[in-house]
């Protein structure tokens, strides 16, 4: 428990509750699920905290009275240098601290038995077998490509890194305790940059679908236009008859408003009085039950990942699912005249041995994060565009506390959408957070940061992401670095969501509203939140980022895209690319219906071309 001093200083620990002395063993757990280099700096950086209290107090922050604490934590807030510091720490302390106070949830009386998947840990594979076709990942894209393939007779290898989760799982676990395991890195993946940004992304058969919101958007017809036009992605032009394919198959249909509880319906009656366009979200939640757990693994088997809607076809046409294996290059066959062709994969199972499948078709899957290295790993990597090309749709949130109990956890996790802004490219969502894990909007440390989490059932959440200019790269071979610059154009359209859900929120009659940002915290009118926000620019702001997209696309020019029009890498004969690395930019939308369709239309023309 290294930051317990920490801890007991940040949440103003008296003694008074039991939960605030859990969260330092929770925040450990937290810590332990991060890579090295993040929890590294945590410990670092909670290190020199207690040595600046040590000098300023005489003793470390555990051995000091919660009056002292306290004002040790002020000092150092007012240090221009380490408030920033400050605000990071807050973040994974926060998540801890919601969990401990929040009540245990009650799991589901009987979770609904999930289809059969034809799943197997890479411990048990063979070390040397054949397939016709292998698909790296498990997630939107990958689940297409394979039940694609395995429907035209074709023997299907699925290989994904993370492992099989069942919906029963879900439900004995806390909502944080599933989120450091379902998501890569614990959920800290990182775009490094000004500012920098959380980019979570999933890791587990069913890929991030197992943990978006379950929000399916329609790729826009001027998204599409543009695709097919600016980029030569001939593709483009037959993706409306696949995404009414991928929405039937997902189940996709308009939330009731029954089942969206007070966060959506706040959102809905500040729209509805401000006049702006907005509804109740479409999701492929058929019977979705307001858990509000959506990107934690949906504990009723509502919402259907592809792990329940996509891959039981697949398996049941043939296809086998390898787990915890992470392919460590694509075999490439040099000897043919030509470019050379691929044969197979090679991957490392979780004991550091390895096995090969030897495979004439390599679909890589892996995502705009994880596809770019592998192609370089494996010898791919020439073409100049490789990696770049990145948009992440950066984010922002905001809350609003009203006179009532809002308790936006109860409810569907992202309910209602507000579309006025969405031709200037901002798409505004009310985005609530599983239990206690919505803490970060909340400003103040010490006394004030407690009554603002012990209050935190009045308040109601939005979220705004910007369709952004492609800003971000992808680099590196055994390890992903992402980089990203916020755009100045995307900085200005952040600030005016900013306003926008402020003035959305007001308009459905909160008393103030929360920035998330410290120099600024709270506002208690739309006036007021303008003038705060004229001393204050996007990198001030809480930014995270979600749906990268772009870093192996697909275009007609070959010096601009490497993957041709129909999503086969050049330079080597036998890869496709099949996941959100192949659209050509940013799809203005929660992405997963462009990726299955683009997936679905990249597998169909390969069958027809061969």
């Amino acid at each position: 428990m290294t930051a317990a001093g920490f801890v007991a200083a940040l949440l103003a620990d008296t003694g008074d509750e039991e939960w605030p002395a859990r969260v330092p063993d929770r925040l450990d757990s937290v810590l332990a699920s991060l890579p090295l280099p993040a929890r590294a700096g945590v410990h670092t950086a909670v290190a020199a905290l207690d040595a600046y209290a040590a000098l300023r107090a005489g003793r470390r922050l555990a051995a000091l009275g919660a009056d002292e604490r306290e004002n040790v934590l002020r000092s150092l807030a007012a240090r221009p240098g380490l408030s920033p510091l400050l605000d990071v720490l807050k973040v994974p302390v926060m998540l801890a601290a919601g969990t401990e106070r929040m009540p245990v949830l009650p799991a589901p009386a009987r979770a609904p038995e999930d289809p059969p998947l034809d799943c197997t840990p890479a411990r048990d594979w063979p070390t040397r077998s054949t397939a016709d076709v292998v698909v790296v990942g498990s997630g939107a894209g990958g689940a297409v490509a394979a039940r694609t393939f395995a429907l035209a007779g074709l023997s299907v290898v699925v290989l994904e890194e993370g492992e099989h989760h069942s919906t029963a799982s879900f439900g004995r676990r806390a909502p944080l305790d599933r989120f450091t395991e379902l998501y890569r890195d614990g959920g800290a993946t990182l775009a490094l940059g000004r500012p920098p940004l959380l980019l979570p992304v999933g890791r587990a058969v069913g890929g991030t679908t197992v943990v978006n919101s379950g929000t399916c958007y329609r790729t826009p017809d001027r998204v599409l236009t543009r695709w097919s036009r600016r980029f030569g992605f001939a593709l483009a032009e037959g993706l409306p008859p696949r995404l009414d394919e991928i929405e039937r198959t997902l189940r996709v249909a308009t939330q009731p408003l029954d089942v969206l509880g007070n966060n959506g319906l706040l959102a809905l009656a500040g729209a509805e009085r401000l006049g702006w366009r907005a509804g109740a979200l479409r999701r492929n939640a058929p019977g979705c039950k307001g858990s509000c757990q959506c990107v934690v693994g949906c504990p009723t088997g509502a919402k259907q990942s592809v792990q329940l809607s996509v891959l039981p076809d697949a398996c049941a046409a043939g296809a086998r699912i390898v787990t915890g294996a992470r392919v460590r290059r694509i075999l490439l066959d040099h000897d043919r005249p030509g470019a050379p062709r691929a044969a197979g994969v090679r991957v490392r199972r979780p004991d550091g041995s390895e096995l090969e499948i030897l495979s004439p078709l390599v679909v890589t899957a892996a995502g705009a994060l994880q596809t770019p290295p592998l192609l370089r790993r494996s010898g791919l990597g020439g073409h100049p565009r490789l990696g770049r090309n990145l948009s992440v749709h950066p984010a922002t949130s905001v809350a609003g506390r009203f006179a009532q109990p809002v308790t936006s956890w109860r409810g569907v996790l992202q309910s209602a959408g507000v579309e006025e802004l969405h031709d200037r490219g901002i798409l505004i969502e009310a985005t609530a957070s599983p239990p206690g894990m919505g803490s970060f909007v909340l400003p103040g440390l010490g006394r004030e940061l407690r009554r603002e989490l012990e209050d935190s059932e009045r308040l109601a959440t939005l979220g705004a992401m910007i369709a952004d200019r492609p800003s971000g790269r992808v680099r590196g071979r055994d390890r992903t670095l992402v980089s990203y610059d916020l755009d100045p154009r995307d900085g200005d359209r952040l600030m005016t969501a900013v306003r926008a859900m402020g003035r959305l929120l007001f308009a459905a009659g909160a008393e103030e509203v929360l920035t998330g940002v410290p120099s600024a915290p709270r506002a208690r009118s739309a006036g007021e939140l303008d003038e705060l926000l004229t001393r204050v620019g996007a990198r001030d702001l809480h930014l995270s980022a979600f749906h990268p997209t772009g870093t192996v696309a697909a275009g007609a020019d070959p010096r601009l895209a490497p993957t041709d029009p129909e999503g086969r890498l050049r330079g080597v004969r036998g890869v496709l690319v099949a996941d959100g690395s192949v659209l050509p930019g940013c799809p203005e939308v929660n992405p997963q219906l462009s990726i299955m369709a683009a997936a679905l239309a990249i597998a169909e023309t390969w069958l027809e071309r061969e």
